[in-house]
């Protein structure tokens, strides 16, 4: 069954309409992961999911429309953004940035703390440090904790692997798959490393130009001879 169902979504800044009727379907506990070139929309559809930038069409969540909703109102219905370049509040101490993942709700903070340990256990210890003095790929996991700390139906990530080293980069999709297994959440995810967003991924969309140019499993994406030599960097 589809989770996440978006028809003819057209989208874009002032004047600029960046995408452009992109149509396609997520199911329910998938990672999907959208691939393409820099300027080709990615960030903008996520944007449009979270409702940070307006749009037309239909995006519907579990048969619910979001479009229209502000972000405050997708949040409160289980919609979760990590935007690229991570946004934690630096000032703040990481266990103030995860409680802040939560403002939505009151019940269950403390439990919903030590999940996000389980994973990310190298945060526990720094609970009281201020999320700027962590490296890149903490400052990353505290992102993504704060997310799971809204307990989302869907978690949009943009370019989670953005300036970390490739060790980090592996571990943090290996948690992402982790937490799409166990908790079944669905997860849409923007990423530049293709290898590494097909290896976690069911199902994957290609985007240029603002318009969804190819779609299929991962598996069918991955031997699919123009993604292969564009960025994969091989010939099927």
């Amino acid at each position: 069954m589809s989770e996440l169902v978006v028809t003819g979504l057209d989208a874009g800044y002032g004047g600029a309409q960046v995408l452009h009727d992109v149509t396609f379907t997520v199911g329910e506990g998938e990672i999907c992961a959208i691939l393409g070139p820099n300027g080709a929309g990615k960030t903008t559809l996520l944007r449009a999911l979270s409702g940070m930038v307006k749009g037309r069409g239909g995006v519907r969540l579990g048969g619910v429309e979001l479009l229209g909703r502000p972000p405050d109102a997708l949040a409160r219905m289980g919609v979760a953004h990590v935007p690229e370049g991570r946004g934690t509040f630096m000032p703040l101490t990481v266990e103030e940035n995860l409680r802040l993942g939560a403002y939505t709700r009151r019940d269950g903070l403390e439990q919903d703390l030590d999940r996000i340990y389980t994973y990310f256990p190298a945060l526990k210890p720094r609970l009281k440090q201020a999320a700027g003095s962590l490296s890149g790929g903490e400052q990353q996991m505290l992102a993504l904790g704060r997310a799971l700390m809204l307990r989302p139906r869907l978690l949009l990530l943009d370019e989670p692997s953005l300036g970390l080293a490739p060790l980090v980069t592996r571990e943090l999709f290996r948690i992402v798959r982790t937490i799409n297994e166990q908790e079944r959440t669905t997860v849409v995810v923007v990423e530049q490393n293709a290898h590494l967003a097909l290896g976690v991924a069911q199902r994957a969309h290609v985007l240029e130009t603002g318009r969804i140019v190819l779609s299929g499993t991962a598996a069918q994406i991955r031997q699919d001879e123009q993604v292969a030599q564009s960025y994969l960097g091989y010939r099927v």
